[in-house]
């Protein structure tokens, strides 16, 4: 991983993204801790990196918005939330399963749910990565760290509205 192909922080707009409450911000600081811990994050034709990812949410969709460590304005790109609607809200119900079956079931049954909600996990990384595709370059550990990050940042709408 090359120096300028990182992120080095990465910010949330709380007026769009605000924390549905103490569980949920500290969600999101464990995602964005293992984000910028490690990861791979460059933009095709720019290499002014490393950068700053500052996310919002504008109509439903996420916006992100990348700067240089100047805080300079590198690009801004848009995704829409709907792909990935079914896969989060799935990923929630395994989760919340996983998290019963832990107080109730065996740990053979519990693996199983682990890797049903690893498996879950994985499709909504390589959704992630694929709907990025030509906006930046990212590893597959990225996108499963940056999907954790959706998910939390998602955690009280998606949860609320199931």
């Amino acid at each position: 991983m090359s120096d300028k192909n990182r992120l080095i922080a990465v910010e949330i707009d709380d007026h769009t993204l605000g924390a549905s409450g103490p569980d949920a911000e500290h969600e999101r600081r464990v995602a964005i801790f293992d984000l910028i811990e490690q990861n791979s994050f460059a933009l095709p034709e720019h290499d002014n990196g490393p950068y700053i990812l500052t996310l919002s949410q504008v109509e439903r969709r996420l916006v992100f918005a990348v700067k240089d460590e100047a805080r300079k304005d590198v690009h801004t790109f848009i995704l829409s939330m709907g792909p990935f609607r079914g896969v989060i809200r799935d990923y929630f119900m395994i989760c919340d399963s996983y998290y019963d079956a832990i107080r109730t079931q065996t740990p053979h049954q519990i693996e199983a749910i682990d890797m049903a909600r690893r498996g879950i996990h994985n499709e909504g990384s390589e959704l992630l990565a694929e709907r990025l595709e030509g906006k930046v370059n990212i590893d597959f550990l990225t996108a499963r760290r940056l999907f954790t990050l959706i998910c939390a940042l998602h955690a009280g709408q998606t949860r609320a509205a199931g």
